[in-house]
């Protein structure tokens, strides 16, 4: 979900104050789901693999950066 009024709009997971991208940083540190699900006790298995899927989605749009001198 994204609203610009929760964490200046980034995406979070259901309306909660917690980032898809706090959940992937976390999973790219190494923490388990089940550490991450210990930790944010309002989230559900589910949530986490939203994360991936649309992380992975957001991995299939090309993007070209230009560089300006």
């Amino acid at each position: 979900m994204i609203d610009p009024e929760i964490c200046n709009g980034k995406p979070v997971l259901r309306g909660k104050h917690i980032t898809a991208q706090a959940i992937l940083e976390f999973l790219s540190a190494g923490e388990t789901h089940a550490e991450i699900l210990r930790q944010y006790p309002s989230l559900e298995p589910e949530d986490i693999q939203t994360c991936l899927v649309y992380a992975t989605r957001l991995m299939g749009h090309h993007t070209l950066v230009k560089q300006i001198a």
